[in-house]
């Protein structure tokens, strides 16, 4: 257990408690914190406090942070197509068929057991928990770049830039028909299906503002190559829209036709092109990945139609 104390000057005072914690402890998240407050973990003069407490100057702030928690998930040796690592972050190329998280099915193949052993110790520890620092997800059967954070400030850093859609994210992909148009933009909210929930859909009244972009990039006989960028970042995002519009991505059996005219192992997109403003150095980077070869030999394939 970490002890911190904080003495109250006139300039903090009057502030809420939580967001003056928030601007000390850039480690740990808001919600984290307000939580810790409702365990009685913060004191003024040595009594509890809830977050609507205004500081007053004098104040003699208590925070104790406990110990964070092991995860339960086993480490595991496995090869990981590094783009780029340094002492805050590493950027994986992550190929089809590798789930981010253990989940049912998936219990020590995924990339979590390779980081776990490829970190050896140097994971995040946001919300008290010790965990390799996944601040975004890509979907099993999709390819490409993955930011994982290597300590709570850059956790943290990376979490808000999310937040803000201030990170950079481009996608490739080749999706059903002929799109007329050579760009547009979709923003329609997504949620839960109501019909399905094990799907996503385009939901007007429970759904999240959600945008995307696109740009073809070519066009086939009867498929199109397109160029994603997400304004935001929904569960599903470029699937649902796409569908939504009646272009779904080829190889998607969850949000398209239940057979595709190709051998594909789920849908075709790949997370080209990351940017964040790097945690440390405050300088915007971009890392790209490389089209896999499935898909552009299925390009290939589709041009010669």
């Amino acid at each position: 257990m970490q002890k911190f104390e904080f003495l109250i000057d006139a300039e903090n005072a009057g502030k809420r408690i939580d967001l003056f914690l928030v601007a000390q402890r850039k480690e740990q998240s808001r919600s984290y914190l307000q939580k810790l407050l409702k365990e009685g973990k913060v004191l003024t003069e040595g009594k509890p406090v809830n977050s609507h407490y205004k500081l007053r100057a004098g104040d003699r702030v208590e925070l104790e942070l406990p110990d964070a928690v092991e995860l339960a998930v086993e480490a595991r040796p496995m090869e990981l197509d590094v783009l780029y690592e340094d002492a805050d972050v590493i950027l994986i190329n992550k190929p089809k068929g590798m789930v981010v998280h253990p989940a049912a099915g998936h219990a020590d193949d995924t990339l979590v057991n390779g980081l776990l052993h490829h970190c050896q110790g140097e994971l995040s520890g946001i919300n008290g928990v010790l965990r390799p620092g996944i601040v975004h997800r890509i979907d099993k059967d999709t390819t490409g770049v993955l930011v994982v954070c290597k300590n709570d400030r850059a956790h943290t850093c990376l979490a808000e830039q999310l937040k803000e859609h201030s990170i950079t994210r481009r996608y490739e992909a080749v999706v059903h028909g002929v799109i007329r148009q050579d760009e547009g933009t979709i923003d329609a909210p997504i949620g839960r299906s109501e019909r399905d929930r094990l799907k996503m859909a385009v939901n007007q009244k429970n759904g999240k503002r959600a945008v995307t972009h696109f740009q073809v990039r070519e066009r086939y006989r009867d498929f199109t190559w397109i160029c994603c960028r997400l304004e935001t970042g929904r569960t599903h995002q470029i699937r649902v829209h796409m569908s939504h519009i009646g272009h779904p991505l080829l190889g998607d059996g969850l949000y398209g036709p239940a057979k595709a005219p190709f051998a594909l192992d789920g849908q075709t997109l790949h997370a080209a092109l990351l940017g964040f403003l790097h945690p440390s150095t405050g300088q915007y980077v971009e890392f790209e990945a490389p089209l896999p070869a499935y898909f552009s030999e299925l390009l290939e394939k589709l041009r010669r139609r």
